[in-house]
């Protein structure tokens, strides 16, 4: 199990929030609220937040914005992780990572399973890392993202959680790009 260190010094991390929806605007976006609450009440900077339309050309073209950023550590997605037709989330997403994190998949799906049963399947939560930067895309529900945050990221993005968390091996992410072809 992790717990936290107190001897290690917390680093806030700027975390962007995108809401993948057709109907929300911010005053009425419960789950991009519930990110932006929990992330900042942790202590992390809330980089920036937007709303877009269930467009793979769109979804892609902000979280590549992002990812370009270096205001950006880590994006989280809300929405558009289902099956219909609109939801294309993963798809606009998976392209950009250069590696997957399968494993963010199978804890949210084991959390979520808690909660809400075999309905848990419904959803294609999944996460990446592209350009030194970590991505996660939740469902759309407030409660997705409680449970992805809670029981997941809140963790993981605080350096001072042991044995290991995301945040000691960012500065690593993008050593790829840097070797020297030869």
């Amino acid at each position: 199990m992790s717990r936290i260190d107190e001897s290690r010094p917390f680093i806030p991390l700027k975390i962007a929030v995108l809401t993948v929806s057709d109907t929300r605007g911010l005053e009425d976006d419960k789950s991009g609220n519930t990110l932006a609450e929990r992330l900042t009440g942790a202590g992390h900077v809330l980089a920036d937040r937007a709303i877009v339309p269930d467009e793979t050309e769109t979804i892609r073209a902000k979280v590549s914005g992002w990812i370009a950023d270096s205001g950006v550590d880590v994006v989280i997605t809300t929405g558009g992780t289902g099956f219909t037709g609109r939801d294309v989330t993963p798809e606009a997403l998976e392209p950009l990572f250069e590696k997957r994190m399968d494993g963010f998949s199978t804890i949210f799906h084991q959390i979520s399973f808690q909660k809400i049963g075999v309905s848990t399947v419904q959803s294609r939560a999944t996460a990446g890392v592209a350009g030194g930067t970590f991505i996660f895309a939740l469902p759309g529900s407030p409660g997705a993202c409680r449970d992805a945050w809670d029981g997941i990221l809140q963790s993981q993005l605080d350096y001072r959680s042991v044995p290991c968390n995301f945040v000691e091996i960012a500065p690593r992410l993008d050593e790829h790009l840097k070797r020297k072809k030869g």
